[in-house]
């Protein structure tokens, strides 16, 4: 469904004319019926328009501008992913498009990936879409299985698959175009592969009451022989008398496995940062947070190191522990690890920001505070974690901008590249570390850090409290 500022949407007709004959004698079952599939034929319109908008913006994102893959800032090809290269369209057209969405690098690749493949290899869904006549999730499965099909091919799959889809379920409808995909061209299905591969990552879904669901794509018979082993591993675990659920037991050695502890894994070692309210620690509040005692003075900082002791918190071997001070409002002030606590609260004394430094490379103090503070890229709904992330200048260290905390922000390798090299981007920090990103399209998103974000209310008061 193609619109402009002069026309308005054609599902406003169907609106229109639908709630005519709504209003007829027709029964309350059948009317709610009838309303129920108009909504779904709009929203498979309203899918479609999107689609055509997000073509739209990357016409108006050439890659005219972006670095020559002979500059020292051109994107490295072994970072690049296969749904976040499309040919004549600017590298930093996701990451646009992501900002005006609202959503992830990875969700913005994604529907702009399944808009280039409607209209360029499957022009019969594109249609059955902008129609309503087909729902936009099974439109989605042509999409995100034919993605790497050459256009052709997958023409003649949509030909045959397209009648019967709205007859199959999801499941079933997916491995149709698979079966009618193997049988048109069985030769090949190793080049999809290898396409399907360079799109595979891993990832992390949180789930509720602190679980969390950890998936990566791969092969189906490297799958299937990870799986056989876990299985393998449980069913000797179950067989020596470990007495809980074989899933349970599995979801364990899985983990064992990913995390290095069951195996060398080349001397690699993870990292983590564990943030608690010391109030939560100390059983005093369930509030989620970090370990701070709001200490700014040595009075304060000396009664932080008290309720710590008294707690029994201690470095773990080959670890770290970083206690960050905030004020009241959520401002991270320093960081201190214990050495350096006990050190303050012997001397006598407060916590302070770290300086400024007149070098262009952060202090150490400094990169621990704003590690901490960001606790990740703080690029509107980037998941990279501080680790691996770069300390910007937010007005440029050669535009005269300070080395300080208060110009420092993380930002991903991808990220810090957009803020330097792509055009029209403006980013603007305030002294708390709140910072705006706002895109060549006029769109700002904002982002704050770690510590200052809405936390959970406190709870209500008890309506009946005691005596009964």
């Amino acid at each position: 469904m193609t619109t402009t500022a002069d026309h308005e949407p054609s599902f406003v007709i169907d609106v229109v004319y639908e709630s005519h004959r709504a209003a007829a004698a027709r029964p309350p079952k059948e009317r709610t019926a009838a309303w129920l599939q108009l909504i779904q034929r709009q929203r498979s319109r309203a899918a479609a328009e999107e689609a055509e908008f997000i073509l739209r913006l990357a016409e108006l994102c050439p890659d005219e501008e972006d670095p020559p893959p002979d500059h020292p800032g051109a994107a490295k090809t072994y970072w690049m992913s296969a749904r976040s290269e499309f040919p004549g369209v600017s590298e930093f057209f996701v990451d646009e498009l992501a900002a005006v969405l609202g959503v992830g690098r990875g969700t913005a690749a994604h529907k702009a990936t399944r808009a280039f493949t409607w209209r360029d290899s499957l022009p019969a869904t594109f249609a059955a879409l902008k129609g309503g006549e087909l729902e936009e999730r099974r439109a989605q499965i042509f999409a995100d299985t034919l993605e790497h099909t050459a256009s052709r091919l997958a023409w003649r799959v949509e030909q045959v698959v397209l009648p019967e889809a709205s007859r199959l379920g999801f499941d079933a409808l997916k491995k149709r175009i698979l079966a009618v995909l193997l049988e048109l061209d069985p030769e090949e299905a190793d080049e999809r592969r290898e396409l399907a591969a360079k799109a595979s990552d891993v990832w992390v879904e949180p789930g509720a009451d602190g679980r969390a669901t950890f998936s990566a794509e791969m092969d189906a018979e490297e799958a299937a022989e990870g799986k056989e082993f876990i299985s393998t591993l449980a069913v000797m675990a179950k067989q020596d008398g470990d007495p809980r659920p074989i899933g349970q037991i599995r979801c364990e050695i899985h983990s064992l496995l990913i995390r290095g502890a069951a195996l060398d894994a080349a001397g690699v070692r993870t990292s983590l940062t564990i943030t608690a309210a010391l109030e939560s620690l100390e059983g005093t509040s369930a509030q989620p947070g970090e370990v701070s005692g709001h200490a700014i003075t040595p009075a304060q900082l000396a009664d932080l190191l008290r309720r710590v002791g008294a707690l029994g918190v201690h470095t773990p071997d080959g670890g770290q522990l970083t206690f960050a001070i905030t004020d009241a409002d959520g401002r991270i002030i320093a960081t201190l690890d214990l050495e350096q606590l006990q050190r303050r609260v012997m001397r006598g004394q407060g916590a302070d920001p770290p300086p400024p430094t007149e070098s262009y490379t952060p202090t150490r103090s400094q990169r621990a505070l704003v590690n901490t503070r960001d606790r990740g890229c703080r690029y509107p709904f980037c998941p990279e974690r501080a680790g691996w992330a770069d300390h910007d200048h937010v007005v440029p260290h050669a535009e005269g901008g300070p080395t300080t905390c208060t110009n420092l922000c993380c930002l991903c390798r991808h990220h810090h590249r957009l803020k330097t090299l792509a055009k029209g981007w403006l980013f603007r920090m305030e002294p708390d570390g709140t910072l705006h990103v706002t895109t060549p399209s006029g769109i700002t998103r904002t982002t704050q850090p770690w510590a200052m974000r809405r936390r959970p209310p406190s709870p209500p008061p008890d309506p009946d409290p005691p005596p009964f």
